[in-house]
């Protein structure tokens, strides 16, 4: 797929977002980060990729001092259109930079709804992960939920699945697998009466082990792995949560 930045995702998917999502309820993510943040230092919480405030406004709304970053004007336009989503300092830029336009430290970095692998290839992946320990005070957390990766399910490299039928639309995903990138390149297809609609996605996974090898290498200690925001115990399928730290004290 040429010419996709860290922002098409976000661009060309703004105005259905909310709604293709909406099953995807963030209740569980907005507790279990709230669990983690009062368990952790005292200190700002940085999120990456805000997209429409789903988990951001409802997380600020419980007194976090919350700020975060979007390569997308679009989404966070989204976001600052609903209720407290405006009061909430959010940057335009990369969030493999883990910037918010000042030096502060922050007690958490974190990122949803796998939206970590929407960086397209290691080398950023990687970056995301030094820049994030460089952010975070003694103690604090990198938060990561993520998708197991399932490529059994790329036939020759490829999948059509159908999200949605009904009688005035068809939502379809048409995906190319490259295992050899990890990389997966594809489109959400809206079909009705008034045309088509095309929503590019383009993510490049990694494996959890892989993620805890970025995590050595920026100097953090994984601490936990969950099979759910509930804490339920790992088991290597659907969604997951890791939890990665900075040690208190240096280890040179």
């Amino acid at each position: 797929m040429q010419n996709v930045g860290p922002e098409t995702y976000g661009e060309f998917n703004a105005d259905v977002y909310d709604e293709w999502h909406a099953a995807h309820d963030p209740a569980d993510a907005v507790r279990g980060l709230a669990e983690l943040i009062g368990e952790g230092p005292a200190g700002p919480v940085f999120e990456l990729a805000t997209g429409t405030g789903r988990v951001t406004i409802p997380l600020a709304a419980l007194g976090v001092d919350l700020r975060g970053v979007d390569a997308s004007e679009a989404m966070v336009a989204r976001m600052r259109a609903k209720p407290g989503g405006d009061r909430i300092p959010v940057v335009i830029g990369d969030m493999a930079d883990v910037d918010d336009g000042t030096d502060d430290l922050f007690a958490m970095v974190f990122v949803v709804f796998s939206t970590f692998f929407f960086l397209q290839d290691q080398e950023q992946q990687v970056r995301c992960f030094a820049n994030a320990a460089r952010r975070l005070l003694p103690g604090g957390r990198f938060v990561l939920e993520c998708p197991m990766p399932d490529v059994a399910r790329y036939e020759r490299n490829q999948a059509l699945e159908t999200h949605q039928v009904g009688l005035d639309r068809v939502r379809l995903a048409a995906v190319r697998h490259d295992p050899v990138e990890q990389r997966l390149d594809g489109h959400h297809v809206l079909i009705t009466e008034h045309g088509i609609k095309l929503a590019p996605a383009f993510m490049r996974y990694a494996w959890p082990t892989e993620l805890d090898l970025m995590a050595r290498l920026a100097g953090m200690r994984r601490v936990h792995r969950w099979g759910g925001w509930r804490r339920e115990p790992f088991r290597a399928e659907g969604d997951y949560i890791t939890v990665y730290e900075k040690p208190t004290t240096s280890t040179s």
